[in-house]
């Protein structure tokens, strides 16, 4: 695996460069410094918010591209380099299907905010996580600004008790498990591939140029578009099975190992 001509990494959030504390490691952020010197971009894909993404990564966010909203929202130095709403219309079809659905919490995604209904406390304290602006609404059918996409949660597993009453939808709009407990609903450009294709065309790094992380289905767009695309060990069967190459978990500092051997190339 001769990695010395890599021009890009990107990184998914949770699952993959974030422990299962939420965390960054200081390992990390050594390795940027000279991934930085090296003049190699990073890039962190998430199905987070932006503002939460800029939160996490605080001390190098002047010098990374943010990949938001599961590519449905792109930021680099102050520059929008992606924004893909999803419709009115969609919205409100899908927010009535979810109201056929028991013990599942919708939130609208906008650029810099999130909107939510209802007052359940254990929700709001998850969403706290991925979310640093968010507001209460009384009905979101009613929210008429722009969003990006529905992100839906289930404390138990978003794949077995939220995919079977929307996958119809796939094709139409884009339907992503993207962890154990959410699903994202959007537009069916707005996907981390969709995000990542933009970038690489903007700074003409080609997929063999390109690394990427993972481990969510959320994750397989940008995984197909880099010749070095690696799935984590606590990654989804279906990442497993689309990644060329396997790393260790995001508990035993999977992405920084592989960032350590590209430095030592």
């Amino acid at each position: 695996m001769d990695l010395s001509k890599i021009k890009l990494v990107v990184a998914d959030m949770d699952g993959t460069l974030l422990n299962s504390n939420h965390e960054v490691s200081d390992y990390f952020y050594e390795l940027f410094e000279q991934l930085k010197k090296r003049e190699i971009l990073f890039a962190a894909a998430s199905g987070r918010q932006y503002n939460s993404i800029v939160e996490k990564l605080y001390p190098i966010k002047d010098d990374i591209i943010v990949i938001a909203e599961n590519g449905g929202f792109a930021m680099q130095n102050g520059t929008e380099l992606v924004a893909t709403p999803l419709d009115n219309d969609s919205k409100n079809e899908v927010l009535q299907l979810l109201g056929n659905i028991s013990d599942v919490y919708p939130v609208l995604c906008s650029k810099n905010n999130a909107y939510l209904q209802g007052t359940s406390q254990k929700f709001i304290e998850k969403l706290k996580e991925y979310y640093t602006e968010f507001e209460l609404l009384n009905d979101l059918k009613s929210f008429e600004g722009e969003i990006l996409k529905i992100a839906i949660f289930h404390f138990e597993s978003s794949e077995k008790y939220i995919y079977p009453s929307v996958k119809h939808l796939e094709g139409k709009l884009k339907v992503k498990v993207s962890g154990e407990n959410w699903l994202d609903i959007s537009s069916p450009n707005a996907h981390k591939g969709f995000a990542l294709e933009k970038v690489q065309k903007l700074h003409n790094i080609s997929p063999s140029e390109t690394l990427v992380f993972g481990d969510y289905n959320n994750d397989l767009e940008m995984l197909a578009l880099a010749d070095y695309s690696f799935a984590m060990a606590n990654a989804h069967p279906n990442v497993k099975a689309a990644a060329y190459y396997s790393t260790t978990s995001n508990d035993d500092f999977g992405v920084e190992r592989i960032l350590a051997k590209l430095l030592a190339n």
